[in-house]
């Protein structure tokens, strides 16, 4: 082990020589064995024409750059301006949604699963970290101006909440000029999980929920043997971000190396490697332990809803909120009139009116009423500011400082 901690650790001490990168000598490094492991070539480009067979062809282009096509997003691709997308793929996803909704996008897929195709990773380890660094590595020299590195699935709890948490809506409103602006966007804005301080490298206490919390003080000696530990860890979750091609290249190709190869070396188990990724790139990219921009700048400068500010963004979801605990109320008072219903005599009540007490059968409670109201205020706050998005002036307004 000691000898194992020696070479990477030197292999660290040569990738940290330089923070800007020279451009290496072209050729020589694909044909290259990782530890035994044969480094996955970067395969030919193929044009998209028609349908492609998932599992065995690569599903990706690169010349073209990616225009908006939802109805009421703005062009947020500069001209010019190259786009592709990564997503990391168990045999088993279906990613068609990719193709019907965003034809004009570029994509590449890694099937992780599957050593046979004709694009996978090294090592199905350490989640999306390995399609990710991969992907770094073998384009390196390739690389276009933004790369999206995304999940295969298109709904779920960690996209955006305002966007329906909904892939599609996130790429086609994404701001391009903000990602090469910034270099790194962590794609979620919801601070929950994962925002302020989320993972203490100090820690020894086990935590179901954060298992890599108890190994990440070692691992950070590993990745990161000559920077001090952190006090904690932090950035909204869950490993979907952008990079620009400029940020990508600030760190020289051995660095990404030798962070593939800690993945691969690493006894930590697939999902205790992927957490510890997780909640690293930030570091990586953003160099800062916690990176956590203010939610409503997120939304705003990140996808074009603009709220006027934080206290009107905050308004929205307290409403959200609100309205949420309404609907609960109702259920249980719904609850109620259908437990008393089915203790009346023969269905009915005294009146021989078979609705219980705040409910009409042709008039809504005072309740529904007021749910009604709630989210009539929740969709034109919404609307306007959707509409507010393409307007330079209210994205000024949303502006100001992250931690």
């Amino acid at each position: 082990m000691a000898g194992v901690a020696a070479t990477m650790i030197f292999l660290y001490s040569i990738s940290k020589l330089k923070t800007l990168r020279e451009r290496p000598q072209t050729g020589g490094f694909q044909d290259t064995m990782l530890h035994g492991i044969p480094l996955t070539p970067a395969p030919g480009r193929t044009h998209r024409a028609g349908n492609v067979d998932q599992e065995q062809q690569p599903h990706f282009l690169m010349s073209s750059a990616l225009r908006s096509t939802a109805d009421n997003a703005p062009n947020r691709v500069p001209p010019n301006t190259t786009r592709i997308m990564v997503i990391p793929r168990m045999q088993q996803e279906d990613i068609t949604w990719i193709s019907k909704e965003l034809p004009e996008l570029d994509v590449y897929v890694y099937i992780a699963d599957n050593i046979t195709a004709a694009v996978h990773p090294p090592k199905n380890k350490g989640h999306e970290v390995m399609v990710y660094l991969s992907y770094i590595i073998e384009h390196f020299d390739d690389l276009p101006d933004i790369v999206l590195f995304m999940h295969a699935h298109r709904w779920t709890h960690h996209n955006n909440e305002l966007l329906g948490s909904d892939a599609v809506q996130m790429v086609q409103r994404l701001n391009s000029a903000y990602v090469l602006e910034k270099g790194y966007f962590n794609m979620r804005c919801h601070w929950s999980p994962g925002c302020p301080e989320w993972l203490h490298p100090m820690s020894r206490q086990e935590s179901m929920g954060k298992q890599e919390e108890a190994v990440l003080a070692q691992s950070w000696k590993e990745l990161f043997p000559f920077d001090p530990l952190p006090a904690f860890l932090g950035q909204p979750c869950c490993a979907q971000f952008a990079l620009s091609k400029q940020r990508i290249l600030s760190l020289p190709l051995s660095r990404y190396i030798f962070f593939r190869d800690w993945i691969l070396r690493t006894t930590l188990s697939d999902y205790v490697s992927g957490r510890i990724w997780e909640y690293s790139w930030q570091y990586i990219f953003a160099n800062q332990a916690a990176y956590c921009p203010a939610e409503h700048i997120c939304y705003c400068a990140g996808f074009g809803v603009c709220f006027g500010g934080e206290r009107s963004y905050k308004k929205y979801f307290e409403l959200v909120s609100q309205k949420q605990k309404l609907e609960e109320d109702l259920q249980d008072v719904q609850k109620m009139q259908t437990d008393q219903q089915k203790n009346a005599s023969f269905g009915r009540n005294e009146t021989g009116s078979s609705h219980g007490p705040g409910q009409s059968s042709s008039h809504p409670s005072p309740l529904q009423e007021e749910i009604a109201r709630i989210a009539e205020d929740i969709n034109r706050r919404k609307d306007e500011a959707f509409r507010r998005g393409g307007d330079s002036t209210f994205q000024d307004k949303d502006s100001g400082s992250s931690r």
